[in-house]
């Protein structure tokens, strides 16, 4: 594990070199920085709703780190098969809206126009549907939602 600016190691990443136990099985991280992240959050979400439950039930057993290893690593490979799913089938509708995010200080509100073309295209591809957690059930989901002005 990586930790940035370790007091002993100005300028260099300090790299944990105790070895994990051999029933956690490596992953690679995902790799990705956060306008990517976030542009694919919601369909993430989806997408691994159940590693991610797991994953927040093991965390609320034991404050113990090392016990949710496991369940941890499925959160991250089904968080890379996410993004290459999105990006084997919508990949320019992926980085126009991911780089208007980037652009665009990470605000969803700003890149509606990008977001549309991209929430159409996964959907065509997968029947994935963007729903944000916690919004009334009755209304339409924010991004859903038409102008006023046009």
């Amino acid at each position: 594990m990586a930790l940035p600016g370790y007091k002993n190691f100005e300028g260099e990443d300090w790299i944990d070199p105790t070895p994990l136990p051999k029933e956690i099985p490596p992953v690679d991280e995902v790799g990705s920085t956060g306008a990517p992240l976030k542009s694919a959050s919601f369909f993430i979400g989806t997408h691994c709703k159940e590693y991610n439950e797991d994953f927040m039930l093991c965390k609320d057993e034991t404050r113990d780190p090392k016990h949710c290893l496991l369940e941890g690593r499925k959160v991250t490979r089904c968080a890379v098969d996410a993004l290459q799913k999105i990006q084997s089938q919508c990949l320019s509708e992926f980085r126009a809206h991911w780089n208007c995010l980037d652009y665009k200080n990470q605000e969803f509100g700003r890149c509606r126009d990008q977001e549309k073309p991209l929430n159409d295209c996964l959907f065509k591809a997968f029947g994935w549907k963007k729903n944000v957690p916690g919004a009334p059930a009755n209304k339409p989901q924010i991004h859903e939602r038409v102008p006023l002005t046009q």
